[in-house]
């Protein structure tokens, strides 16, 4: 039982590995849905391994490299190859620069663990910038796309990109206690997102990733520069 953690890690690998193949193949929705099955087995394989008090530095490590694949290069890739392969240079840029401020994001991510607030995530999250990437993929369904929805996808690899390697706090939810102190509005935002799902799964999934990618620089706007943080416990690694 003690290598479940690093077995959910290796499904994130290779979800993220057979997304590359079916993006290669042209298979962009199906691709899109491996990186987000590489999603739960990263979410999972952090509180697997904590609760069964088996967390190991290896454990960490193999996971970040597993995240490179699933949530940099993977997304990426599917990006490049639905929308942005024929806008030149620039496009491809944009999607290394993708890679990059992940592989950026994950080393930070690994240098402050224990060191940082826990309430917090300081930049977007690999998971959560690949999440954009791919929920775009499946709301855009494989349609043959005009040259100003391409420029607006090269546009969000960029500002995707520096997100994740911004100062900007994104919550994450490791210590949130809205719905305790708010339970209606929790409520109300809950029967919303069910109705979204219900009519558009493909809508909601972009809304979501995309509201949260901009949570962080409106949280900067309301609540400014912070400027004390708290230290975190070590070994809360979950989502990157």
């Amino acid at each position: 039982m003690f290598l479940l953690p690093s077995l959910l890690t290796t499904g994130n690998l290779f979800c993220g590995f057979f997304a590359l193949l079916l993006t290669a193949g042209h298979r962009y929705q199906e691709a899109a849905l491996a990186i987000f099955v590489a999603m739960i087995m990263d979410l999972l394989d952090g509180r697997v391994a904590r609760l069964m008090k088996v967390t190991s530095q290896f454990g960490v490590e193999f996971d970040s490299l597993a995240d490179v694949v699933s949530f940099c290069v993977a997304p990426a890739f599917l990006l490049y190859t639905f929308a942005l392969r024929d806008l030149g240079r620039p496009a491809w840029f944009g999607a290394f620069l993708f890679v990059i401020c992940g592989a950026l994001r994950l080393a930070r991510f690994n240098v402050q663990t224990g060191t940082a607030d826990r309430r917090f995530f300081i930049g977007l999250s690999t998971p959560a910038g690949a999440g954009i990437v791919a929920s775009s993929a499946l709301l855009l369904n494989g349609a043959a796309l005009p040259r100003g929805v391409q420029l607006a996808l090269a546009v969000e690899a960029y500002a995707v990109a520096l997100l994740m390697v911004s100062t900007f706090r994104y919550w994450s939810f490791k210590e949130f206690e809205f719905a305790r102190r708010r339970p209606l509005q929790t409520l109300l935002v809950l029967v919303l997102a069910v109705m979204i799902v219900a009519t558009n799964h493909e809508l909601f999934l972009f809304l979501l990733f995309s509201g949260y990618a901009l949570s962080g620089p409106v949280r900067r706007l309301i609540v400014g520069r912070p400027v004390v943080t708290a230290p975190a416990d070590l070994g809360t690694r979950e989502v990157h």
